[in-house]
């Protein structure tokens, strides 16, 4: 591998590395760098300035002032609120001292933090904070000569601060629940795309051996015929069982098989189960398919499935036609019964079926249709755009 994209890959862990510590530990740099210039004695007394208190030298208390301002940003994610508090504790000192650290600075940012990040007792905080100011300000304006006007100037700015945070959480809130709401869409379509497959699959197979077994109840006098029958229901059963396992494979990829998608050339097998369930089926195929077809095939595959389930259900007996055009740039299908025969003792359809061939066919951009015809027949017709049409 090339040193250039082995420096890459470093970098594109580095930041899922870091994402992965605890918000203390990601937080905490920021505030010690915070510390670190306060304790700097260059940058004494360049900080913060709120009110006229006259400047003190570097003691104890500011040193304790500034461990509680900057260190305690790393408590802003975690705890917000113990965060505001004890920043806001420190830049009292700060202010009070006559200290102006550099770690002054952290308030906006312990601010900003609660704002975005504080869930419970948000309007309580605010108020409290609010009603520590007041003293504060008071206090400032009592030992300085800075007219009372900068102290409300500040505390607005404070309050845009909080404004910018509580926006920031709302995003990210609106932003989690667009989140949920495409996972759950997610989960609906593919919980409904796995109904559609579990419905081809099983009521395609079971019809036909519901069909074939109310069939062999009839030949107990003729055990060739009996025989033949009774072979033809397990191989459906089979095929059922083949088709469920190629179903679960591609559910669960990684299981170990790989996963078949059933084409338009397997319909010649429908045609061929429908056959050896009693269904009188013509089928006729023109042109040939294209070459890249994307997933018409499938489609086209479940459209004739369906219909020649619906047609052993509805119209046991009659005669059957099965077309497949394929064109330059669309498959086109149509399944029609004449309603010469009866219905089979099979239980009643959810109308699943042909609502999800109408889905199915849409996606593609496609026609589809199923009505009735004069006579007692049905028909079903589909007009699907493949290769490049798509």
């Amino acid at each position: 591998m090339p040193a250039r994209w082995r420096r890459l890959g470093t970098a594109v862990r580095r930041p899922v590395r870091w994402q992965r510590l605890d918000p203390v530990v990601r937080d905490l740099p920021f505030g010690l760098l915070l510390l670190a210039l306060s304790l700097v004695p260059a940058f004494h007394r360049h900080g913060t300035q709120l009110g006229a208190v006259p400047e003190r030298p570097f003691d104890a208390a500011a040193a304790l002032a500034a461990v509680l301002e900057s260190l305690s940003l790393a408590l802003r994610r975690r705890w917000p609120t113990v965060c505001l508090a004890l920043v806001a504790l420190g830049f009292a000192v700060d202010q009070l001292g006559g200290y102006h650290m550099v770690a002054g600075t952290a308030l906006p940012f312990a601010v900003l933090s609660a704002g975005a990040h504080l869930d419970r007792h948000r309007r309580l905080v605010a108020l409290a904070m609010t009603a520590a100011y007041v003293p504060l300000a008071l206090a400032l304006h009592r030992y300085g000569t800075e007219p009372a006007d900068e102290f409300l100037t500040f505390y607005l700015v404070l309050a845009l601060v909080w404004g910018v945070g509580a926006w920031l959480r709302a995003t990210r809130a609106a932003e989690a629940e667009h989140r949920r709401r495409v996972a759950e869409d997610s989960r609906t379509a593919e919980r409904a795309r796995i109904a559609r497959e579990l419905h081809d699959v099983v009521t395609h197979h079971v019809t036909a051996m519901v069909v074939q077994t109310e069939a062999a109840r009839c030949l107990t006098a003729a055990p060739d015929r009996l025989d033949r029958t009774l072979g033809t229901v397990a191989e459906t059963g089979r095929r059922a069982i083949n088709d469920l396992r190629h179903l679960l494979d591609l559910l669960d990829p990684g299981h170990g098989a790989e996963a078949r998608t059933p084409s338009v050339g397997r319909i010649r097998v429908l045609v061929e189960q429908a056959r050896g369930a009693g269904q009188s089926v013509d089928f006729t195929e023109q042109g040939a398919p294209a070459e890249s077809t994307g997933s018409a095939d499938l489609v086209a595959y479940r459209v004739v499935q369906e219909a020649l389930t619906n047609a052993l259900k509805y119209a046991r007996g009659s005669r059957t036609s099965v077309l497949v055009r394929h064109g330059g740039r669309e498959i086109t299908v149509e399944i029609g019964t004449d309603g010469s025969g009866g219905r089979a003792e099979v239980p009643a359809g959810s109308g699943r079926g042909l609502a999800g061939l109408r889905e199915r066919v849409g996606v593609l951009g496609g026609e589809f249709s199923a009505e009735p015809v004069p006579g007692g027949g049905f028909v079903v017709r589909a007009r699907i755009p493949s290769g490049s049409a798509q």
